[in-house]
């Protein structure tokens, strides 16, 4: 809903300067005797094997393919990607603050630059590498989930690193506890701080 309401506005603002890809990693999520089941492998776009650990962690194995689509047909110089990833993140953060993962420090301050801007509360979290050993599988290139008990939005946002470039710009932005107010409903949380970020890409490119 975040990037359907972003993409209209920005359909709508048509901000110069900016050429804007919306990717929703949109499927059917159902019982079947084609569903998967654990101890599945799958096969990413970009080649790589997949073991199904939990079913649960679903939503990373659309948003692989969404992720690769995204950086190597659509070709886009730099990405963000907004989920309901994980439960962990709203047990690290709450339901006000959205985490926020990169490798790129220049993409990190403009987002939280951004969020101040828009109210739309977010906090960088970390990368810490030692736990990509928690998404190792013996039987295809990494499990769909961690190993360990804890620590489960760092892993998930690992999982999504391997399926952009490196050195591209690329934020996983964790938007599960926001995006939903029990008393009020849907918040709408993350269209503002995405049709903010791409206004300023156009900005930016119109300043070089």
């Amino acid at each position: 809903a975040a990037v359907l309401g972003a993409a209209r506005a920005i359909g709508e603002l048509c901000p110069e300067g900016v050429e804007a890809h919306f990717v929703v990693a949109a499927c059917e999520n159902m019982i079947g005797s084609k569903a998967y089941v654990p101890s599945d492998i799958l096969t990413a776009s970009n080649g790589l094997t997949i073991e199904i650990g939990n079913t649960d962690a679903e939503g990373r194995l659309t948003l692989a393919d969404a992720l690769v689509y995204t950086d190597k047909e659509l070709g886009c110089e730099s990405i963000i990607e907004l989920s309901t990833l994980t439960g962990a993140c709203m047990i690290s953060l709450g339901k006000e603050v959205a985490g926020v993962w990169t490798s790129n420090d220049e993409l990190a301050e403009e987002i939280k630059d951004i969020s101040k801007t828009t109210g739309d509360k977010s906090w960088r979290m970390p990368l810490v590498e030692e736990y990509k050993e928690l998404l190792k599988s013996k039987f295809a290139d990494l499990s769909n989930v961690s190993s360990g008990k804890y620590g489960g939005a760092i892993t998930a946002a690992l999982f999504l690193q391997n399926f952009v470039s490196k050195k591209k710009p690329f934020a996983h932005i964790d938007i599960a506890g926001p995006v939903w107010d029990d008393k009020s409903g849907a918040t709408g949380y993350g269209a503002r701080l995405v049709t903010e970020w791409v206004t300023r890409q156009g900005k930016q490119q119109g300043e070089k």
